[in-house]
């Protein structure tokens, strides 16, 4: 099954524990999301990230707990992401943590893709649910 839509999203800068140095620079930032769609919830989490000195080059690896109905069910899930760019080429995985949904997505398993359209954000998040 496919639940589609469009989210809001409000990162802030936290504390860091690590500092970087030798090029890459280390960040630490909370997430805060609204979606909207098959997907009507909020999420809040954390992201880590590591930029270089390279244009374009960097990572960030995310946690963020998921609360909502999708498409008519209600429960929670985990969804984790890891991004990579190298000199501009993306790569971004997002996949909903295994074993971490409850309520009526306790067996919720999937993958997210998410774009953006200028300051638009969408998701699609493949999914399978036991019956």
């Amino acid at each position: 099954m496919q639940a589609t839509g469009t989210f809001e999203v409000n990162l802030q800068p936290l504390d860091s524990y690590a500092k970087g140095g030798g090029g890459i620079t280390l960040g630490r930032m909370s997430i805060d999301k609204i979606f909207r769609g098959d997907l009507e919830g909020t999420s809040q989490g954390e992201m880590l990230s590591a930029m270089t000195d390279a244009e374009g080059s960097a990572g960030y690896v995310a946690i963020e707990h998921v609360s909502g109905v999708l498409q008519g069910r209600y429960g929670t899930f985990a969804l984790q992401h890891f991004g990579i760019m190298d000199r501009g080429e993306n790569r971004l995985v997002l996949e909903v943590v295994p074993q971490s949904g409850s309520g009526e997505l306790a067996s919720l398993s999937g993958t997210m893709t998410i774009s953006q359209a200028g300051d638009k954000h969408y998701y699609a998040l493949d999914y399978e649910l036991e019956e």
